[in-house]
């Protein structure tokens, strides 16, 4: 049984881009005005690029899978291990941080709401393609065309 795809509302897929918004900027903006040297600047940096694709990642080959759509194990299992590795290096680089607790605590809170922004986001642009493709009449999965 295909599952029924409503479309999201437009306040769920604003609030959606505000949170990724507002997540992303200020752990950016944090790292901007941190007192840090250069090459720690671009570790949290690389921390919140490759923790927001991980996430992405892991959303879209779960949302397949629920789909029907084939995703080979080792490529879900990379998903899951990468958002790991992606919490454990800013987990360990933030308890090694010659940073105050109130700044760890900022720099956590930003980063996991960038990540779950990032799911949402991705999750709504999914959702909106499937809607209008489905309510253009293809059937074969967004872009392709049943009568083709």
């Amino acid at each position: 049984m295909k599952p029924q795809i409503q479309k999201p509302t437009a306040a769920f897929i604003g609030a959606s881009w505000l949170a990724l918004l507002i997540g992303a900027t200020t752990y950016l903006a944090g790292l901007w005005s941190a007192p840090m040297q250069l090459n720690e600047k671009g570790y949290y940096f690389t921390i919140l690029m490759y923790g927001l694709f991980s996430a992405v990642s892991l959303q879209k080959s779960v949302r397949d899978r629920l789909e029907g759509t084939y995703v080979t194990p080792i490529y879900f299992g990379l998903c899951w291990m990468s958002l790991g590795i992606a919490l454990l290096l800013l987990m360990v680089g933030l308890w090694n941080a010659q940073l105050s607790g109130t700044e760890k605590g900022f720099y956590a809170m930003a980063f996991v709401l960038s990540l779950f922004a990032a799911v949402a986001v991705q999750k709504n642009v999914r959702d909106v393609a499937v809607f209008d493709a489905e309510s253009r009449g293809e059937t074969h999965g967004i872009g392709s065309r049943a009568a083709e």
